[in-house]
Order: structure tokens, then sequence, then C-alpha cells
């Protein structure tokens, strides 16, 4: 009997997934449109292809419940599985990091490698969903009824949950950008205290502002997303800036989204041992009063402001020009000698 449990829970558990895919694109449907436009699907063909899916996907969630069904909507996700995660890897291998919008816009991260690993893990699962209908094709009926009805409904809790922390996070993420949308002048003022915060690192655990600071160095902050192709342009030149001014500046990269996500965003652009943070909404964003990306914030090793935010790499490149200047400036006060400005 363990294995029919099995096979039964796994048609939930894929059920699960496409029924919330499903549920979401539905209530994005113009971040689902916006989706499927940049995987490749003619102009014409978007409003189209973006009811179908979602409704192609809600059946299949549908068919795997009932045993005379059940097969053939595994099949069907085998399917939808492979065409996504071949549109997926030719994407990448283009260079190209749309956002996913897999689950609406709960799940707005840029496609990445971990992308095709999730698909590759249900593409295994709704294989196996596929024999395990077709040789033992009358579950849940040889259940007993108060196990398979428990699990169902065990099922349908789980879906619920995470429908709801998914929505928490859209309305976490929405008041943010409203927030953002009515401060006044972007930026803190030079000479101001910097904010303190403390945001999830790639590399585990969590880092705040004072692990950042450091005795005679500054800490110039850069503001990114992985799905901003200017941000991923200047992040390749953030080693070899680093490199150069690292007795005068710590350079930290902040982006918003999944830690997973950023971690793989960070080794595809060779960020090396420059600490990637991931705000779990937008909360330094909002302290620093920063409105885009890719944006940097400078910050003097006694915790202040040193200059107003910058947008865009040359603004940013001005920015560690400042910290190379006063850093050299300070030395020469401190050794009586001459220090090189020059990178």
């Amino acid at each position: 009997m363990t294995i029919e449990y099995g096979v039964w829970g796994l048609r939930l558990a894929l059920g699960v997934v496409f029924g919330l895919s499903a549920a979401g694109k539905f209530a994005d449907l113009s971040g689902t449109r916006k989706a499927v436009g940049e995987f490749g699907i003619p102009i014409r063909w978007v409003p189209a292809a973006a009811w179908a899916l979602p409704v192609v996907e809600a059946l299949v969630a549908v068919g795997l419940l009932p045993p005379w069904t059940a097969a053939a909507a595994a099949l069907v996700a085998v399917g939808l599985l492979l065409v996504f995660t071949a549109a997926v890897a030719l994407l990448l291998r283009r260079g190209k990091h749309p956002a996913c919008s897999c689950f609406g816009a709960a799940s707005s991260a840029p496609i990445g490698v971990r992308t095709l690993v999730r698909n590759a893990v249900l593409i295994l699962l709704a294989a196996v969903a596929v024999v395990g209908a077709l040789r033992y094709s009358r579950i849940p009926e040889v259940l007993p009824v108060d196990r398979a009805v428990g699990m169902a409904v065990v099922a349908v809790f789980t879906a619920v949950s995470i429908w709801l922390w998914g929505e928490v996070r859209v309305l976490r993420r929405r008041l943010d950008q409203q927030a953002l949308s009515t401060l006044g002048a972007e930026g803190l003022p030079p000479g101001a205290v910097a904010p303190e915060f403390e945001l999830l690192s790639v590399a585990g655990g969590r880092t705040s502002l004072a692990e950042l600071l450091a005795p005679g160095r500054y800490l110039l902050m850069v503001f990114v997303h992985p799905g901003c192709e200017m941000c991923a342009a200047l992040a390749r030149e953030l080693p070899r800036w680093q490199s150069r001014t690292r007795q005068a500046l710590t350079i930290a990269v902040v982006g918003n989204g999944e830690v997973p996500a950023h971690e793989v965003w960070g080794r595809e652009q060779g960020l090396g041992d420059i600490p990637v943070l991931v705000q779990q909404g937008n909360e330094a964003a909002l302290r620093y009063r920063v409105r885009g990306t890719p944006s940097g914030v400078l910050i003097t090793a006694e915790g202040r402001l040193a200059a107003p935010v910058a947008r865009g790499a040359m603004a940013i490149r001005d920015l560690i020009q400042i910290a190379k200047h006063e850093s050299g400036q300070a030395i020469t006060s401190e050794n009586g000698q001459t220090v090189s400005n020059t990178a």
C-alpha cells in the first residue's frame, strides 16, 4: 500500500504545483503577457498564449486527480515542462535572463541555472507520475476513503498557504514601490548618518552595515537587479574596481528578490569575493532613498553619507574616484607621505 500512497501523493503534489502556476498567471495576466513575449512568442500570439498557458496548466492540475485522466494529464505536464525548459536553455545560451513569472507576480525573478534544475526535477516527477498512473490505474479508488481524502485536504491546505504567502510578498513589494514613489528628493544628503540594515547574504546568514564598515575604508553599496542588463554590465566591472581600490574602498552589491537567484547571478557576473546582499522587500533602498538600478551609495568609514546617490555606471565610477581621492588625503595627513590616487 505504500507505493499506492506515494503515487497518490505525487499526483497531488504535481496538481498543487500546476494549480498554483495557473492561478498565479491568471492573477497577473499583464506579467504573464510580458513573460510570454520575452520568451519569443510572436507579438500577435501573445494575448492568446497568455490565456492558453494557464488554462492548460489548470486542466493538468484537475486532470491529475481522477484515475481515468491522470496518465494523460501527467504526460501533458511532461510536455509543457520540456518545452519550457528548452526555451529557458535557449535564452540562457543567448545571454538573456527574462523574468520567469512562472507563478505570477510572486515569482518575478529572472531565469537562470536554478530554473533548469527545478524543471528537471519536475520533469522527473511528472514522468514517474505517468508510469504510476498507468501501472496503478485505480488510485485513489483502492485507497481507504479517509486516507485519500485526508491527503487531498492536506494538499489543498498547502496550496492555499503557499498562495497566501505569495500574495503577502506581492503586497509588500507593491507597498515598497508605493513608498519609493512618494519619497521626496532621491538619496540622503551628504553628511547624514547612514541608516542601519541587516540583509541576507548569498554566502549565508545576514550582514549588517557595521560588518561592512572598516577603519580607513569607504563603503560603496551598488544597488542592482538581476534582470537589469545595465546592472549586469556594471557588475562585471566591479571586481576590477575592487582590486584597484582595495586599500581605500569596500564594494558590496545589494539586490532584491531571492537569495539563490542572486547567488547564480553573482557567479555569472564573476563577482568573486564581493559581498552580494539581498533585500526581502526594498528595505535598504527605502532607507537610503534609492529609486532605481544601477545606483551607488558611498559611505565613509565613520558611517556617514559621503556623496549624493549616483545613478548609472558613470556616476558610480565617480563615487569610486571620490573614495580614492579622500582616502589618499587621509593617508597623507596621518603618515606624512604622499599616496597616489591613480587606479
